[in-house]
Protein backbone atom coordinates (compact mmCIF):
# COMPACT_ATOMS: atom_id res chain seq x y z
CA UNK A 1 0.00 0.00 0.00
CA UNK A 2 1.24 3.24 -1.18
CA UNK A 3 1.43 5.97 1.81
CA UNK A 4 2.72 8.91 1.97
CA UNK A 5 2.45 12.95 0.75
CA UNK A 6 1.19 14.20 -2.31
CA UNK A 7 0.88 18.05 -3.61
CA UNK A 8 -3.12 18.65 -4.07
CA UNK A 9 -5.12 21.75 -5.41
CA UNK A 10 -7.40 21.69 -2.30
CA UNK A 11 -11.01 24.11 -2.39
CA UNK A 12 -11.79 25.38 0.62
CA UNK A 13 -14.49 28.02 -0.57
CA UNK A 14 -15.44 30.40 -3.66
CA UNK A 15 -11.77 31.70 -4.70
CA UNK A 16 -9.99 30.02 -2.09
CA UNK A 17 -7.83 27.30 -3.56
CA UNK A 18 -4.85 26.52 -1.60
CA UNK A 19 -1.64 24.43 -2.74
CA UNK A 20 -1.06 22.03 -0.19
CA UNK A 21 0.21 18.94 0.97
CA UNK A 22 -2.27 15.94 1.93
CA UNK A 23 -1.79 12.33 2.56
CA UNK A 24 -2.27 10.32 -0.66
CA UNK A 25 -5.68 8.58 -0.62
CA UNK A 26 -6.22 4.78 -0.35
CA UNK A 27 -8.07 2.72 -2.37
CA UNK A 28 -10.40 -0.08 -0.79
CA UNK A 29 -10.51 -3.38 -2.22
CA UNK A 30 -12.75 -2.39 -5.41
CA UNK A 31 -11.18 0.72 -6.31
CA UNK A 32 -7.30 1.86 -8.11
CA UNK A 33 -5.27 4.23 -7.01
CA UNK A 34 -4.10 6.26 -10.07
CA UNK A 35 -0.98 8.87 -10.74
CA UNK A 36 -1.91 11.51 -12.55
CA UNK A 37 -0.33 12.16 -15.57
CA UNK A 38 -2.28 14.99 -17.31
CA UNK A 39 -5.15 17.04 -15.88
CA UNK A 40 -7.15 19.84 -18.31
CA UNK A 41 -8.58 22.51 -17.46
CA UNK A 42 -12.58 23.20 -17.81
CA UNK A 43 -15.05 26.07 -17.79
CA UNK A 44 -16.85 23.49 -14.94
CA UNK A 45 -13.54 23.48 -13.30
CA UNK A 46 -13.22 27.20 -13.71
CA UNK A 47 -17.10 27.75 -12.13
CA UNK A 48 -16.16 25.29 -9.56
CA UNK A 49 -12.92 27.84 -8.14
CA UNK A 50 -15.25 30.97 -8.54
CA UNK A 51 -18.44 29.99 -7.03
CA UNK A 52 -18.64 26.51 -5.68
CA UNK A 53 -20.08 23.60 -7.20
CA UNK A 54 -23.41 21.37 -5.22
CA UNK A 55 -23.03 18.57 -6.57
CA UNK A 56 -19.14 17.73 -6.72
CA UNK A 57 -18.36 19.72 -4.16
CA UNK A 58 -20.18 18.65 -0.89
CA UNK A 59 -17.98 19.05 1.66
CA UNK A 60 -14.46 21.69 2.17
CA UNK A 61 -11.54 21.19 1.74
CA UNK A 62 -12.01 19.72 -0.87
CA UNK A 63 -9.77 18.20 -4.00
CA UNK A 64 -10.97 19.64 -7.18
CA UNK A 65 -10.67 19.04 -11.14
CA UNK A 66 -12.57 16.23 -13.06
CA UNK A 67 -10.81 16.05 -16.77
CA UNK A 68 -7.37 13.74 -16.37
CA UNK A 69 -5.69 10.54 -17.20
CA UNK A 70 -3.08 8.58 -15.28
CA UNK A 71 -1.19 5.13 -14.71
CA UNK A 72 -2.25 2.53 -11.95
CA UNK A 73 -0.03 2.53 -9.19
CA UNK A 74 -2.25 0.79 -7.01
CA UNK A 75 -4.79 -2.62 -7.98
CA UNK A 76 -7.75 -3.39 -4.81
CA UNK A 77 -8.21 -6.89 -4.28
CA UNK A 78 -11.12 -7.30 -5.83
CA UNK A 79 -10.33 -5.52 -9.33
CA UNK A 80 -9.27 -7.72 -11.95
CA UNK A 81 -9.39 -5.74 -15.05
CA UNK A 82 -6.38 -3.51 -14.27
CA UNK A 83 -3.33 -3.85 -13.41
CA UNK A 84 0.02 -1.58 -12.03
CA UNK A 85 1.47 -0.21 -14.96
CA UNK A 86 -2.34 0.11 -17.13
CA UNK A 87 -2.58 3.83 -18.30
CA UNK A 88 -6.26 4.78 -17.83
CA UNK A 89 -8.69 7.39 -18.86
CA UNK A 90 -12.09 7.51 -18.00
CA UNK A 91 -15.10 9.29 -16.76
CA UNK A 92 -16.03 11.73 -13.74
CA UNK A 93 -18.74 9.81 -12.61
CA UNK A 94 -20.93 6.93 -13.17
CA UNK A 95 -24.27 5.72 -12.91
CA UNK A 96 -25.77 3.20 -10.18
CA UNK A 97 -27.52 1.10 -12.93
CA UNK A 98 -30.60 0.48 -10.60
CA UNK A 99 -32.32 4.09 -10.31
CA UNK A 100 -35.72 5.02 -11.93
CA UNK A 101 -33.97 6.74 -14.52
CA UNK A 102 -31.26 4.12 -14.87
CA UNK A 103 -34.06 1.65 -15.86
CA UNK A 104 -35.67 3.86 -17.96
CA UNK A 105 -32.06 3.97 -19.68
CA UNK A 106 -31.34 7.86 -18.61
CA UNK A 107 -27.98 7.02 -17.06
CA UNK A 108 -27.46 10.52 -17.14
CA UNK A 109 -30.36 11.72 -14.53
CA UNK A 110 -29.04 8.94 -12.52
CA UNK A 111 -30.21 9.66 -9.16
CA UNK A 112 -27.18 8.29 -7.40
CA UNK A 113 -24.11 9.64 -9.88
CA UNK A 114 -20.97 8.72 -7.89
CA UNK A 115 -18.47 11.30 -9.18
CA UNK A 116 -15.30 11.38 -9.38
CA UNK A 117 -12.76 14.71 -8.15
CA UNK A 118 -9.32 15.74 -7.88
CA UNK A 119 -7.57 15.65 -10.92
CA UNK A 120 -5.58 18.77 -9.82
CA UNK A 121 -3.15 16.59 -7.58
CA UNK A 122 -0.92 13.78 -7.83
CA UNK A 123 -2.91 10.87 -6.98
CA UNK A 124 -6.46 10.02 -6.93
CA UNK A 125 -8.42 7.21 -6.26
CA UNK A 126 -10.94 6.01 -8.60
CA UNK A 127 -14.38 4.94 -6.77
CA UNK A 128 -15.76 0.89 -7.69
CA UNK A 129 -18.33 2.23 -9.69
CA UNK A 130 -16.56 4.43 -11.88
CA UNK A 131 -13.46 1.82 -12.20
CA UNK A 132 -16.56 -0.98 -13.11
CA UNK A 133 -18.58 0.88 -15.84
CA UNK A 134 -16.70 4.25 -17.21
CA UNK A 135 -12.68 3.54 -17.25
CA UNK A 136 -10.11 2.08 -20.03
CA UNK A 137 -6.99 1.34 -20.68
CA UNK A 138 -5.32 3.91 -23.47
CA UNK A 139 -4.02 3.13 -26.42
CA UNK A 140 -0.74 3.35 -26.95
CA UNK A 141 -1.08 5.67 -30.10
CA UNK A 142 -3.01 8.00 -27.77
CA UNK A 143 -1.05 10.36 -25.11
CA UNK A 144 -1.87 10.83 -22.10
CA UNK A 145 -2.55 15.11 -22.45
CA UNK A 146 -5.09 13.88 -25.37
CA UNK A 147 -6.61 10.79 -23.19
CA UNK A 148 -7.95 13.40 -20.53
CA UNK A 149 -10.24 14.71 -23.07
CA UNK A 150 -12.35 12.07 -22.92
CA UNK A 151 -15.06 13.44 -20.47
CA UNK A 152 -15.83 16.50 -22.12
CA UNK A 153 -15.68 14.97 -25.81
CA UNK A 154 -18.48 12.56 -24.01
CA UNK A 155 -20.25 15.16 -23.12
CA UNK A 156 -20.33 16.53 -26.43
CA UNK A 157 -20.81 13.41 -28.30
CA UNK A 158 -23.80 12.73 -25.67
CA UNK A 159 -25.30 16.19 -27.25
CA UNK A 160 -24.66 15.45 -30.55
CA UNK A 161 -26.33 12.09 -30.61
CA UNK A 162 -29.59 13.51 -28.88
CA UNK A 163 -29.84 16.00 -31.79
CA UNK A 164 -30.95 14.85 -35.20
CA UNK A 165 -29.00 16.74 -37.69
CA UNK A 166 -29.02 15.58 -41.81
CA UNK A 167 -26.77 15.74 -44.03
CA UNK A 168 -26.33 19.31 -45.58
CA UNK A 169 -28.01 20.71 -42.54
CA UNK A 170 -27.35 24.29 -41.61
CA UNK A 171 -26.26 24.02 -37.91
CA UNK A 172 -25.75 27.22 -35.62
CA UNK A 173 -23.21 26.64 -32.85
CA UNK A 174 -23.65 29.66 -30.33
CA UNK A 175 -19.95 29.45 -28.08
CA UNK A 176 -16.59 28.23 -29.05
CA UNK A 177 -15.19 27.28 -26.18
CA UNK A 178 -14.03 24.04 -25.82
CA UNK A 179 -17.63 22.23 -25.83
CA UNK A 180 -18.32 24.37 -28.44
CA UNK A 181 -15.48 23.74 -30.79
CA UNK A 182 -16.06 19.96 -30.09
CA UNK A 183 -19.81 20.40 -31.30
CA UNK A 184 -18.18 22.36 -34.12
CA UNK A 185 -15.93 19.17 -35.02
CA UNK A 186 -19.16 16.57 -34.45
CA UNK A 187 -21.56 18.48 -36.52
CA UNK A 188 -19.36 18.62 -39.13
CA UNK A 189 -18.10 15.10 -39.17
CA UNK A 190 -21.99 14.86 -39.55
CA UNK A 191 -22.46 16.34 -42.74
CA UNK A 192 -23.54 19.59 -41.98
CA UNK A 193 -22.75 23.11 -42.73
CA UNK A 194 -21.79 24.54 -39.58
CA UNK A 195 -21.74 28.65 -38.14
CA UNK A 196 -20.32 29.27 -35.07
CA UNK A 197 -20.63 32.48 -32.71
CA UNK A 198 -18.75 34.16 -30.39
CA UNK A 199 -17.41 36.79 -29.12
CA UNK A 200 -13.49 36.33 -29.00
CA UNK A 201 -11.95 36.42 -32.43
CA UNK A 202 -9.42 34.09 -31.69
CA UNK A 203 -11.78 31.48 -31.05
CA UNK A 204 -14.06 31.89 -34.25
CA UNK A 205 -10.64 31.25 -36.46
CA UNK A 206 -10.27 28.25 -33.69
CA UNK A 207 -13.92 27.21 -35.13
CA UNK A 208 -12.63 27.51 -38.70
CA UNK A 209 -9.84 24.75 -37.55
CA UNK A 210 -12.91 22.35 -36.23
CA UNK A 211 -14.79 23.03 -39.29
CA UNK A 212 -17.01 25.88 -39.02
CA UNK A 213 -17.63 27.39 -43.01
CA UNK A 214 -19.12 30.31 -41.26
CA UNK A 215 -18.11 32.98 -38.50
CA UNK A 216 -20.66 35.18 -36.90
CA UNK A 217 -18.90 37.69 -33.55
CA UNK A 218 -21.59 37.65 -30.80
CA UNK A 219 -20.57 41.55 -30.56
CA UNK A 220 -23.37 42.74 -33.40
CA UNK A 221 -25.67 45.14 -32.92
CA UNK A 222 -27.85 42.54 -34.37
CA UNK A 223 -26.82 39.45 -34.36
CA UNK A 224 -29.61 36.98 -34.40
CA UNK A 225 -30.69 38.78 -37.83
CA UNK A 226 -26.76 38.20 -38.91
CA UNK A 227 -27.04 34.72 -38.60
CA UNK A 228 -30.68 34.26 -40.08
CA UNK A 229 -29.26 35.54 -43.04
CA UNK A 230 -26.85 33.20 -43.23
CA UNK A 231 -28.80 30.32 -43.71
CA UNK A 232 -30.68 29.36 -46.63
CA UNK A 233 -33.73 31.84 -47.41
CA UNK A 234 -32.74 33.53 -44.17
CA UNK A 235 -35.06 31.33 -42.90
CA UNK A 236 -33.05 30.53 -39.40
CA UNK A 237 -31.00 27.09 -38.89
CA UNK A 238 -32.12 23.88 -39.09
CA UNK A 239 -30.24 22.98 -35.85
CA UNK A 240 -29.06 25.64 -33.16
CA UNK A 241 -26.43 24.02 -29.92
CA UNK A 242 -25.88 27.00 -27.53
CA UNK A 243 -22.59 25.89 -25.55
CA UNK A 244 -22.04 29.15 -23.44
CA UNK A 245 -24.41 28.06 -20.32
CA UNK A 246 -25.82 32.17 -20.51
CA UNK A 247 -29.31 32.89 -20.11
CA UNK A 248 -29.43 35.87 -22.78
CA UNK A 249 -27.63 33.61 -24.94
CA UNK A 250 -30.33 30.63 -24.59
CA UNK A 251 -32.69 33.46 -26.15
CA UNK A 252 -30.96 34.15 -28.97
CA UNK A 253 -30.46 30.50 -29.89
CA UNK A 254 -34.10 29.83 -29.88
CA UNK A 255 -34.64 33.12 -32.36
CA UNK A 256 -31.88 31.73 -34.54
CA UNK A 257 -33.75 28.69 -35.45
CA UNK A 258 -35.99 28.08 -38.66
CA UNK A 259 -39.76 27.01 -38.54
CA UNK A 260 -39.42 23.25 -37.11
CA UNK A 261 -35.88 23.84 -36.17
CA UNK A 262 -34.37 22.50 -32.95
CA UNK A 263 -32.63 23.75 -30.30
CA UNK A 264 -30.33 22.45 -27.83
CA UNK A 265 -29.83 24.09 -24.88
CA UNK A 266 -26.36 21.99 -23.53
CA UNK A 267 -24.54 24.79 -22.27
CA UNK A 268 -25.55 24.99 -18.02
CA UNK A 269 -26.27 28.14 -16.29
CA UNK A 270 -26.20 29.68 -13.00
CA UNK A 271 -28.54 28.12 -10.44
CA UNK A 272 -31.84 30.27 -10.16
CA UNK A 273 -31.37 31.88 -13.28
CA UNK A 274 -34.36 32.07 -16.09
CA UNK A 275 -35.07 32.98 -19.77
CA UNK A 276 -38.27 34.51 -21.60
CA UNK A 277 -39.17 32.56 -24.80
CA UNK A 278 -42.01 34.36 -26.97
CA UNK A 279 -44.87 31.45 -26.35
CA UNK A 280 -46.28 32.34 -29.37
CA UNK A 281 -43.60 31.94 -31.84
CA UNK A 282 -42.73 28.81 -29.80
CA UNK A 283 -46.03 27.25 -30.51
CA UNK A 284 -47.13 28.48 -33.79
CA UNK A 285 -43.20 28.13 -35.40
CA UNK A 286 -43.59 23.98 -34.01
CA UNK A 287 -39.91 24.83 -32.53
CA UNK A 288 -38.06 21.54 -30.55
CA UNK A 289 -36.48 23.22 -27.58
CA UNK A 290 -34.72 20.30 -25.53
CA UNK A 291 -31.52 20.38 -22.88
CA UNK A 292 -29.08 17.43 -22.65
CA UNK A 293 -27.05 17.15 -19.77
CA UNK A 294 -23.53 15.07 -18.73
CA UNK A 295 -22.65 12.12 -20.49
CA UNK A 296 -23.41 8.19 -20.56
CA UNK A 297 -21.17 5.11 -20.29
CA UNK A 298 -21.96 4.54 -24.04
CA UNK A 299 -20.72 8.05 -24.73
CA UNK A 300 -17.44 7.61 -22.51
CA UNK A 301 -16.65 4.55 -24.81
CA UNK A 302 -17.17 6.48 -28.09
CA UNK A 303 -15.20 9.26 -27.15
CA UNK A 304 -12.19 7.12 -26.40
CA UNK A 305 -12.95 5.89 -29.94
CA UNK A 306 -12.88 8.72 -31.82
CA UNK A 307 -9.94 10.22 -29.86
CA UNK A 308 -7.96 6.63 -30.33
CA UNK A 309 -8.98 6.65 -34.15
CA UNK A 310 -7.79 10.27 -35.03
CA UNK A 311 -11.04 11.39 -35.93
CA UNK A 312 -10.95 14.12 -33.28
CA UNK A 313 -7.54 15.10 -32.87
CA UNK A 314 -7.37 15.55 -29.46
CA UNK A 315 -4.01 17.70 -29.82
CA UNK A 316 -6.02 20.56 -31.18
CA UNK A 317 -7.61 21.33 -28.42
CA UNK A 318 -3.93 21.62 -26.18
CA UNK A 319 -3.17 25.01 -26.07
CA UNK A 320 -0.29 24.41 -23.64
CA UNK A 321 0.28 23.48 -20.55
CA UNK A 322 1.04 24.66 -16.93
CA UNK A 323 2.72 22.67 -13.85
CA UNK A 324 0.83 21.61 -11.04
CA UNK A 325 1.24 24.27 -9.06
CA UNK A 326 0.08 26.81 -10.75
CA UNK A 327 -3.17 25.64 -11.85
CA UNK A 328 -5.29 28.29 -10.96
CA UNK A 329 -2.74 30.49 -13.53
CA UNK A 330 -4.01 28.44 -16.23
CA UNK A 331 -7.40 28.15 -15.17
CA UNK A 332 -7.79 32.41 -15.35
CA UNK A 333 -5.65 31.86 -19.10
CA UNK A 334 -9.20 30.04 -20.38
CA UNK A 335 -11.77 32.60 -18.48
CA UNK A 336 -9.14 35.42 -20.36
CA UNK A 337 -10.17 33.48 -23.53
CA UNK A 338 -6.51 32.76 -24.40
CA UNK A 339 -6.43 29.41 -25.31
CA UNK A 340 -8.86 26.21 -25.97
CA UNK A 341 -7.40 23.88 -23.07
CA UNK A 342 -4.47 23.39 -21.07
CA UNK A 343 -2.87 20.53 -19.45
CA UNK A 344 -2.05 20.40 -15.89
CA UNK A 345 1.30 18.40 -15.48
CA UNK A 346 1.89 17.40 -11.77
Amino acid sequence: MMKGKMKAQMFYAPGDVRFEEIDIPQPNKNEILVKIKAALTCGTDLKTYRRGHPSIIKSVPSTFGHEFSGEVVEVGAKVDHFQVGDRVVGANSAPCFHCYFCKQKMYSLCENLEFLNGAYSEYVVVPQQIVKYNYYKIPDSLSYQEAALVEPLACALHGIDRTPIKVGETVVVAGAGPIGLMFVKLATLKGARVISVDLSAYRLEQAKRFGALLTVNAGKADLVKDVRERTELGKGADVVIEATGFPEVWEQAVKMARPGGLVNLFGGTKAGTTFNIDCQKFHYTELTVKAVFHHTPYHVKKALELLATGQVDGKMFISGSYPLEKTIDALESISRQEGIKYAILP
